[in-house]
C-alpha cells in the first residue's frame, strides 16, 4: 500500500463501481437479466465490514447499453433492484445508486470520469465530503473519477488494463476489509 489506511469513520463515504467490483464484469457485452447478475467472491462479507464503518454506501456505475438500445431503463432498475435486495439478504444496506444511461460522448456525458454522479450524490446527502469518500472501481475512468474530486482509491483487479495509480490495490472487497481491519 502506497497510503496510510484512512481512519474511517461514519462520516465517511463509500463510492463503489458495480460491474468488476459488485458483479462479474462481462466484458464481450451488458448484464441485462439477473441471472448473469453474478456477485464476486467476497463481496458480501467485504461490503459487510465495510458497511460497518462507512456512513453512506453509494454505487456509481456507468450502464451506457441502455444509450445504446440494448437494454431499457426499467430493465437497468430490475437489476439494480435485484442486486439491493440480494445485498439486504445479507443485512448491506446501499444508500443510493447513480447510473449514468447516456452513451460515451453524450453531449450532457455523466459517465464516470466526470464528477456528475458524485455531484448528484453530494445534493442528495448533503454531509458528503469527498476528502473523506473512498471510490473503489476496476477501471481507469472509475480511479480518475474519485482521484479528479480528492478521494482515496482502490482498485480491484481485473482483466481490465490500468494505467492510473491507485492508493490501495485488492483482489476483492473482502482482501480490502482484511487489509483496512475492519
Amino acid at each position: 500500500m502506497s497510503v496510510p489506511v484512512p481512519n474511517i469513520d461514519e462520516s465517511w463515504t463509500l463510492f463503489i463501481d458495480r460491474d468488476g467490483v459488485i458483479n462479474k464484469r462481462d466484458f464481450d457485452g451488458y448484464i441485462t437479466q439477473s441471472e448473469k447478475f453474478i456477485f464476486l467472491p467476497g463481496v458480501f462479507e467485504g461490503l459487510k465490514r465495510l458497511r460497518g464503518r462507512f456512513g453512506r454506501i453509494i454505487v456509481v456505475t456507468n450502464q451506457q447499453g441502455v444509450g445504446k438500445g440494448l437494454m431499457s431503463e426499467r430493465n437497468l432498475n430490475e437489476l439494480h433492484h435485484y442486486m439491493v435486495d440480494k445485498l439486504k439478504e445479507q443485512e448491506i444496506h446501499i444508500d443510493a445508486i447513480y447510473a449514468a444511461t447516456n452513451i460515451r460522448g453524450a453531449r450532457n456525458d455523466r459517465r464516470k470520469p466526470r464528477p456528475n454522479m458524485a455531484l448528484e450524490a453530494r445534493q442528495q446527502f448533503k454531509e458528503i465530503d469527498f476528502s473523506k469518500s473512498v471510490m473503489i472501481g476496476d477501471t481507469d475512468g472509475d480511479l480518475r473519477f474519485g482521484m479528479n474530486l480528492g478521494m482515496k482509491t482502490v482498485l480491484v483487479l481485473s482483466d481490465e488494463s490500468i494505467e492510473g495509480r491507485p492508493d490501495f490495490i485488492v483482489n476483492d472487497l473482502e482482501e480490502l476489509a482484511n487489509d483496512w481491519n475492519l
